[in-house]
């Protein structure tokens, strides 16, 4: 991917009104490659002073989207199935790297992983739909 096009993507993830809320920042991105990077902080607990499933979610869901929108058209998530596997640490760094495994003219799957350093929190399987529509803001 051109360093141009980088630019464009982790400008975009600076402005996104949800990952600047949970502070979710982009890390890397590639064609069909995309690293998040989020702190485990109070506010993002649940009832039980944990990681709230969400936060995790969320945190995911960035790393999905850079990942499949990566190429030159709009994708648009069809499912996601997510496995939590432990609870990370309080105040600790949480990464979500989202791979892309199988790409056709209209579908692509991902496979993405939480983790806080070497402990592995959480994984998800994506499927997404590939729009005829192209990326609006890489027109530019």
């Amino acid at each position: 991917m051109e360093e141009s096009k980088k630019a464009i993507y982790f400008k975009k993830v600076q402005e996104e009104p949800l990952a600047r809320l949970l502070n979710i920042r982009l890390k890397d991105v590639d064609d069909g490659y995309a690293l998040c990077e989020m702190e485990f902080t109070e506010s993002l607990e649940n009832i039980y002073g944990a990681a709230h499933g969400g936060a995790i979610f969320s945190l995911i869901d960035e790393a999905f989207e850079i990942s499949s929108n990566s190429h030159d058209n709009v994708a648009v998530a069809l499912n996601m199935n997510v496995t939590y596997m432990r609870a990370p640490k309080k105040n600790s760094t949480l990464t979500a790297e989202s791979r892309e495994i199988n790409r056709t003219r209209r579908t692509a799957s991902y496979y993405i992983t939480v983790q806080e350093g070497p402990n592995l929190i959480a994984v998800c399987q994506a499927l997404v739909y590939v729009k005829s529509e192209e990326i609006p803001f890489l027109k530019q």
